[in-house]
């Protein structure tokens, strides 16, 4: 793990506008993405190991959420619309792929609805990312995402890339390419509530 303090980095969001707390634990997290949703509210789910690892899901089903996956599509053709309509929930969750020790988000996207849900549209987010997730600097999270957030992702995906069989970024060019949108935020978006739960042990790729 890297040389920074995690109230460091709670700080340095908080000055980009993006609220934030630490969590030791992961069940302690779990308790308080829980907490920040209401019985009822319509919740949709970005791309994410690290929530899928934190199970809130039937847990807010049983709340009376509708909850909007398009991991959980029942069949490939729903996975569109799920992504879309998850776009218009009251909450979107998620995680990063880094977070740089002056609180600036990184993340790669294939097709752009997890990025984009982050951002815009639902007008509440919840990131929630482990120690496993800050780097020093902005270099150094791009490495971390092209190093250790891609080619573990590609692989579980079963995608044919050169970093699924290899593990390297090759910066390839192939149709199932996964980090073909960039993002960088600087700071809370307009329209958006953003939010980071920061977790004391390691969560997600």
């Amino acid at each position: 793990m890297m040389e920074v303090g995690y109230k460091e980095v709670v700080e340095a969001l908080e000055r980009r506008g993006i609220k934030a707390v630490f969590l030791p634990t992961v069940q302690e997290a779990r308790r308080e993405l829980l907490a920040r949703i209401p019985a009822g509210s319509r919740v949709g789910i970005g791309g994410s190991m690290t929530i899928q690892d934190l199970r809130v899901e039937e847990e807010l089903a049983a709340r009376g959420c509708e909850v909007l996956w398009h991991w959980r599509a029942p069949s490939p053709g729903e996975v569109k619309q799920l992504r879309r309509r998850a776009l218009t929930c009251d909450f979107y969750l998620a995680s990063t792929n880094a977070i740089t020790r002056d609180g600036r988000l990184v993340n790669i996207d294939g097709s752009g609805n997890r990025v984009m849900g982050m951002v815009y549209g639902p007008p509440r987010v919840i990131l929630v990312a482990g120690i496993n997730k800050l780097s020093t600097n902005l270099e150094g999270a791009l490495e971390r995402v092209r190093r250790e957030a891609c080619p573990p992702n590609a692989r579980r995906l079963g995608l044919k890339t050169p970093c699924a069989a290899t593990g390297e970024c090759n910066d390839c060019n192939t149709p199932d390419r996964m980090c073909k949108v960039l993002t960088i935020i600087e700071g809370k978006p307009n329209e958006t509530e953003l939010e980071v739960i920061l977790v004391g042990e390691k969560l997600g790729y």
